[in-house]
């Protein structure tokens, strides 16, 4: 099967930001920013998300250190990326994330556009779709 339709996600213990993805178009879009429970993801969101938007595969962002490194955050999100697998049969891809935030907020005051952490995460989720789909399709 192809992979025409993804979705993407910035996974942080506190949000998560997502983002839809096509290869046809090699185009992202920020959608929403979730809130985690307890350092746990919003599981039924995610489950409405993907069955609205029908994704082929997933892709989550993995924080590496700029030299290369893993961190914590690093492995809480590959954890997520095998939990996504697990509860919804969808290939799951990862992604190094590195500076994806950074370049959101940029991104937010080059259109000078007043901003909060929510509008950044899904803004960093829309970045690591839109590379990882560059780099993949």
């Amino acid at each position: 099967m192809s992979i025409q339709q993804v979705l993407g996600f910035d996974f942080g213990e506190k949000r998560i930001g997502v983002a839809s993805g096509q290869s046809i178009t090699c185009s992202s879009n920020p959608i929403t920013t979730l809130t985690s429970k307890n350092n746990k993801p919003d599981w039924i969101s995610i489950e409405q998300l993907i069955s609205e938007w029908k994704p082929d595969a997933l892709i989550v962002g993995l924080p590496f250190y700029l030299d290369g490194g893993k961190s914590e955050m690093t492995e809480r999100a590959e954890k997520f990326s095998r939990q996504l697998e697990g509860r919804f049969k969808l290939p799951v891809y990862t992604h190094n994330e590195a500076l994806s935030s950074f370049e959101a907020e940029q991104f937010l005051q080059e259109k000078k556009k007043k901003h909060n952490k929510p509008d950044i995460d899904k803004i960093a989720a829309a970045i690591i779709v839109q590379s990882w789909l560059e780099q993949n399709t």
